[in-house]
Parts: C-alpha cells; sequence; structure tokens
C-alpha cells in the first residue's frame, strides 16, 4: 500500500505586532486639551470668572449630551430644552451664593423639568421624569460642586489639585493600560479598561496628590495620598458609568463637539464624580 502523499504545506504569514493606538486624532486632541487647560488655569487664578463661564458651558453641553443619549431608549422622552438651560445655571448659582444656592437652583430646576414633562405626552412620564433629574445630579450638579469649593478657603489651588489628579488618573491610567494591559476590569461595560491600568493610576495619582498636597496644598503628604486614592476610584467609578450609559444606548462617543476627544462628558465622566468625592473630602479633612 503506497503512502498517500503529503498535501505542500501553506506558507503562513507571520501576525503583525499589535501597536497601540489612540484612535483619535491626536494634534486635534492635544490642541483643546492646551486651549480648555489654558482657560482652566485662567479662571482658577487670574480671572475668576472665566472658570465660571467654562463649568457653566460644560453643564450645558454635557447635560445636552447626557439627556439626548438618553432619549436614545425606547420609551424615554426627557425634557431637553429645560435640562440643558438649567443646569447650565448651576454653577452661575454656585458662584453667586454658594452651596444654598446651589440647592436651590436644583430644587427649582427639578419644578421646572416635572412641570414641563406634565405638559407632554403622558406615555413613560415618571421613568422620563426619573432620567431628568439623574442628569443634572450627574451632571451640572456635580461640577457646580466644583464652583462652591472655589469660592472657598484655598478654592483654586483645592480644585485645582482635583482637576489635575482627575487628569493625572486618565494620563497614567491609559499609558499603564497600554504597556501592561491583560486582566479587564469591566469586559461587558468598558472591555479596554484593565485592573493594571486601575493600579497605573493609582500609583501615579497618589505621587500627585502627594506633591500638590506639600506643594500647594501646604497640607501634610497623607492627605494628599487619601485623596488621591478616593478620587481614583471615584473617577474609575465615573468613567464607568458613562460607559455604561453609552454601551446601554449603543453609541460610542456621546457627542463630536470636541476634536479628537469625542464629547464634552467623554472628559468629563472622570472629573465630575472626582469633584463630588473632592468636595467632600476637604470637607472632612477642614
Amino acid at each position: 500500500m503506497s503512502a498517500q502523499p503529503t498535501p505542500p504545506s501553506t506558507p503562513t504569514q507571520p501576525m503583525p505586532k499589535r501597536t497601540p493606538r489612540a484612535g483619535r486624532d491626536l494634534p486635534a486632541a492635544i490642541g483643546v486639551g492646551v486651549v480648555l487647560g489654558a482657560l482652566v488655569v485662567i479662571g482658577m487664578f487670574f480671572v475668576p470668572p472665566v472658570i465660571v463661564a467654562v463649568a457653566a458651558a460644560g453643564a450645558g453641553v454635557g447635560t445636552w449630551e447626557v439627556t439626548r443619549a438618553l432619549n436614545l431608549r425606547p420609551g424615554l422622552q426627557v425634557p431637553l430644552a429645560p435640562a440643558v438651560v438649567t443646569g447650565a445655571l448651576f454653577p452661575v448659582a454656585a458662584y453667586l451664593g454658594g452651596g444654598e444656592a446651589l440647592l436651590y437652583s436644583v430644587l427649582a430646576a427639578v419644578i421646572v423639568v416635572v412641570l414641563w414633562r406634565m405638559a407632554g405626552p403622558r406615555e413613560g412620564m415618571l421613568p422620563s421624569i426619573m432620567a431628568a433629574v439623574f442628569t443634572m445630579s450627574w451632571v451640572p450638579f456635580m461640577l457646580a460642586l466644583a464652583v462652591v469649593l472655589f469660592r472657598g478657603e484655598d478654592g483654586p489651588a483645592r480644585v485645582f489639585t482635583i482637576v489635575v489628579m482627575a487628569i493625572g488618573n486618565d494620563t497614567w491610567g491609559y499609558l499603564a493600560g497600554v504597556l501592561w494591559g491583560k486582566h479587564p476590569m469591566a469586559p461587558r461595560i468598558s472591555p479596554k479598561k484593565t485592573w493594571e491600568g486601575f493600579a497605573g493610576s493609582m500609583v501615579g495619582s497618589v505621587a500627585v496628590g502627594i506633591l500638590c498636597a506639600v506643594l500647594l496644598l501646604h497640607d501634610p503628604w497623607w492627605h494628599g495620598a487619601v485623596l488621591a486614592v478616593l478620587l481614583v476610584i471615584a473617577s474609575t467609578v465615573g468613567d464607568l458609568s458613562e460607559s455604561m450609559v453609552k454601551r446601554e444606548v449603543g453609541i460610542k462617543d456621546m457627542s463630536h463637539i470636541l476634536p479628537g476627544h469625542g464629547g464634552v462628558m467623554d472628559r468629563l465622566d472622570s472629573i465630575v464624580f472626582a469633584v463630588a468625592i473632592g468636595y467632600v473630602v476637604f470637607a472632612a479633612l477642614s
């Protein structure tokens, strides 16, 4: 019995090595980041109304993005106009009257949104009202807390510390995730977020927090370390929360209003939660 001829082997090409890519227009992203960063610094340390204007714009556009996203869900009709207008006024109220004025503005906004929605179709009324309250509590209210903090003792330095640490959290987490990321943190929500990236965020943010506490706030070093740990956790929760909303409604970015970045909420997702926790931490440490 003669042996069967062995078929010629098919040459295989080596798989190209994957290289990390940001998937964004890098020059545009850098340019937008520099402009926004300059506005924040100018507003914090030189012209306070600028930071209020930036916060109001972020609150308004962020509310618009989240409301549009939620309205993609069948049965939801969140009132867009009143949510955006009242949300944009939260930082202004916080700057003019502090925390008390902010709470009054939130109450007034909820009343306006409820009445507006009650004048519309009855179908989906309660879920739509709840979604509107959720949106205003998430985006403009948390962002306005930064303005309340800004008005207080060492306000500019404290807000600057929170913003720098939130940005550092994203930066260190991205670098660590690209270089060493292997274990997804929440694969169903954000497949690219890894535990290695989270560890990188923690290490980098703690270092930044200690430096800010000692050099900028003139506080004990452990204040910065505690703040950093809590802010990293809060920022991660904020990032995953926005990713969950986007996944639920089937979108990649909240909008395309910021070249190279996506939407405003794609940049504020971690910052708003960090501001809320930072506000509580500074109040406790004081």
